[in-house]
């Protein structure tokens, strides 16, 4: 083998690198707002508390001390009675709550049960672990306090019942909810920016701006095929969601095909509009990183935006993936509806998300192809 041709080639292809900026830019750019990204999520977020309160109905020492404990920790409230708190909680106030019944003195000794309950809302996994935590430490200390040694027999897990889902729920609900947009959104934005590039590349859109038909037209006779596109494909995901891997829904199909479909539509306008900077269709793959892999890490996908520090938090406020990850959690694991008033908003956002991406498409459209 000779090895000035295969210098050769090689220099060659290292020329054109060097003649593309670009794709200098993603090489060596992208990697490093990605792990940027990364870094300040995993080491400058912090854990965020679970808002939970107590219902203390025992009047006696021990139901008091543990309670007392319970309220000194972030995060936990005192509310009056179970109805205070189950409204609280409805409201959307509250993700947990413990009652202290009336009995819990009576058997709450050494050779006896806890009989404490918690009531969840359902909407995160990190609820009842930090609730059954906290309320080991707090009855830990409380009987420290009361007996010479501590208690030498375990006591059974309290009684713990749901506002929605349940306990069968695991890691593929949660996560299944959010990726069902986050898959239609990746998908359609790469599909239509590559199929756009085509239609200029081809002198397809040049000729069609050429013709009698308007701006406005062709925007529309676009979105009507890529919505039809972004339809079929969300109800294909979503078929397969709930019939053959079984994720967790409580809400209305149609509103969540609502959400993805005003996702699917966003994503296919923005992949128009950025379309206009790719000369080629490696170029336009290019744009994943810097549009679609920092919605993923900052939209609550990943981790929880409350917990994001505050610069970061700023900018999941702004992005769209950040509702529609919000919206389909609220239909699918909580049962919300149109009566929801968070509901309203994502759907909102995602609407006026939309409606900017089809204004920047349409503005992007020119006679002579990028």
């Amino acid at each position: 083998m000779r090895a000035g041709p295969v210098i050769a080639v090689a220099l060659r292809l290292l020329q054109q690198f060097r003649r593309d900026r670009r794709t200098l830019g993603l090489v060596f750019g992208a990697p490093i707002v990605i792990l940027t990204l990364l870094g300040a999520l995993m080491r400058g977020s912090t854990t965020a508390t679970p808002h939970v309160a107590t219902v203390n109905e025992d009047t006696a020492t021990l139901g008091q001390t543990v309670a007392g404990y319970l309220e000194q920790q972030g995060g936990f409230s005192k509310q009056s009675s179970r109805a205070s708190a189950e409204s609280a909680m409805r409201a959307g106030k509250l993700d947990g709550y413990v009652v202290f019944p009336r009995t819990f003195t009576a058997s709450a000794t050494i050779s006896h049960k806890f009989n404490e309950e918690l009531r969840i809302e359902g909407g995160s996994q990190a609820t009842r672990g930090y609730l059954q935590q906290q309320l080991a430490a707090a009855e830990l200390r409380a009987f420290i306090g009361a007996q010479p040694k501590p208690p030498q027999v375990p006591v059974d897990a309290p009684k713990v019942t749901y506002l929605h889902g349940g306990a069968g729920l695991d890691g593929l609900d949660y996560l299944g909810a959010a990726f069902i947009g986050v898959v239609v959104f990746f998908l359609v934005f790469i599909v239509t920016s590559v199929v756009f590039l085509r239609e200029r590349t081809q002198g397809t859109l040049e000729r069609l701006m050429a013709s009698p038909i308007r701006r406005g037209e062709l925007v529309l006779g676009y979105m009507l095929a890529l919505g039809l596109l972004t339809f079929l494909q969300s109800v294909v995901v979503l078929a397969f969601s709930l019939a053959v891997i079984h994720v967790h829904n409580e809400g209305s199909v149609l509103l969540v095909l609502v959400f993805t479909g005003l996702m699917g539509l966003g994503a296919a306008n923005l992949g128009i509009f950025v379309s206009v900077f790719s000369r080629s269709e490696f170029q336009a793959v290019q744009f994943v990183p810097i549009v679609v892999a920092p919605q993923l890490f900052l939209a609550g996908l990943i981790f929880p935006v409350d917990s994001e520090p505050l610069v970061l938090r700023i900018i999941s406020n702004v992005l769209p993936l950040t509702y529609g990850i919000r919206g389909l959690r609220d239909v699918m694991i909580r049962g919300s509806g149109l009566g929801s008033g968070e509901v309203i908003r994502d759907l909102l956002v995602l609407l006026l998300f939309a409606g900017l991406a089809v204004a920047a498409a349409a503005a992007s459209l020119r006679r002579r192809v990028a």
